[in-house]
């Protein structure tokens, strides 16, 4: 089975982005892709800018696109990331290929190939003078770890936009994402006091201890029914198995579905204390992520893409899902749609895929959303 002459350009388009390695922490790397997005987005007829990475980050690229005619709104911001989680030297073990209606590449479903879609589908539109708003597309160097030093501008675009489209991958056979989950992020370390655990045992105050009572107590917080969820994920402490541990420490990662979950969160975290007085612990973090929820403005741009959707030929379904993306810092100001990336699987893995048919049906979507939003 050969691709469609369009899946075929756009996926030779999408390739030459998946084949430049861009590691949330490999600035040469994220500085060569932003390069190369910010060159053939000026040759679409974008105009360019690019924001210098800080702290240890790669650049932010924002290309925008004018309205065919003014248009007195604030247009449509595209939201998409171009860091991946796969090392420099995965390439060599996992390189790009394509059987049949598939095609495997680092990055290629998380989100090279959506973002590169998307891209094109502006481009097209704004070359056709078929934009009746103004468009913008952000590209972050950082979403992988979070959105450190692009939440701001996220969020400032956002309020200076009337829809947000994010282009994450597809769930699910093409499902769309409606609603995500908030995510807390936390470290604690408990500090105690060391001792022989032979000869002077009742002298020790064990970190570990106090820490694995703490591990329980938030552990305790997942209520399936409620949607809340609470993973310990990291943990370590002590410098020998003959010494009472005089420090240990945990990575947390809890996930809740609407801001009155978030409050009951935040306060247990808050009044937490430790059993043992002579135990100090310190706990940090917060909010990494507010929840994404549904609400009557995203349900209208749902019915949107899915008329869109049923013109192109398929069925749009939409779902909530526990992973958070910077679409949870847009949800609360702008109307929100994800997952409008290409359909596959397997992402953070080694064996990412997209369906190589998607592609032009999603970039189809994503053009026509551009060209009929209102």
């Amino acid at each position: 089975m050969s691709p469609s002459p369009k899946d075929a350009e756009l996926l030779a388009g999408a390739r030459t982005w998946v084949e430049v390695e861009s590691k949330t922490e490999d600035l040469e790397g994220l500085e060569r892709l932003a390069d190369m997005i910010g060159a053939e987005a000026a040759a679409l007829g974008a105009e360019v800018e690019v924001i210098e990475g800080r702290d240890g980050f790669g650049p932010h690229v924002v290309t925008r696109y004018p309205a065919a005619k003014p248009s007195g709104n604030g247009g449509v911001l595209i939201l998409s990331h171009y860091d991946t989680v796969h090392p420099r030297g995965t390439l060599a073990e996992f390189p790009f290929r394509m059987e049949g209606d598939t095609a495997w590449g680092p990055g290629i479903y998380d989100m090279k190939a959506g973002a590169y879609l998307a891209m094109r589908a502006a481009a097209d539109a704004h070359a056709q003078g078929t934009l009746p708003q103004p468009v913008t597309q952000l590209f972050v160097s950082d979403e992988e770890v979070g959105s450190p030093t692009s939440r701001a501008l996220i969020e400032r675009l956002a309020e200076e936009a009337r829809y947000v489209l994010v282009t994450e991958p597809a769930r699910e056979g093409g499902q769309i994402v409606v609603a995500r989950k908030g995510v807390f992020r936390y470290e604690a370390k408990a500090f105690g006091r060391p001792a022989h655990s032979g000869a002077r045992h009742q002298d020790g105050r064990s970190a570990i201890a106090e820490l694995c009572r703490l591990v329980i107590a938030f552990e305790a917080l997942t209520d399936y029914a409620s949607g809340t969820t609470c993973n310990v994920g990291l943990i370590g402490g002590g410098t020998g198995a003959n010494v009472v541990p005089a420090q240990a420490w945990c990575e947390i990662d809890i996930r809740v579905e609407n801001m009155a979950e978030a409050a009951r969160i935040e306060a247990f975290v808050a009044a937490y204390t430790a059993l043992n007085p002579d135990v100090r612990l310190e706990i940090t973090g917060g909010l990494n992520r507010p929840p994404y929820e549904r609400t009557p403005e995203i349900d209208a741009l749902f019915d949107t893409a899915k008329g869109i959707a049923a013109e192109i030929g398929f069925e749009l379904r939409g779902l909530k899902t526990g992973g958070g993306s910077d679409g949870n810092f847009t949800a609360p100001i702008r109307p929100t749609l994800d997952g409008l990336g290409v359909d596959g699987a397997g992402g953070h893995t080694l064996d990412e895929q997209i369906r190589i048919s998607s592609l032009s049906e999603r970039y189809a979507l994503m053009k026509g959303m551009l060209e009929r939003l209102p």
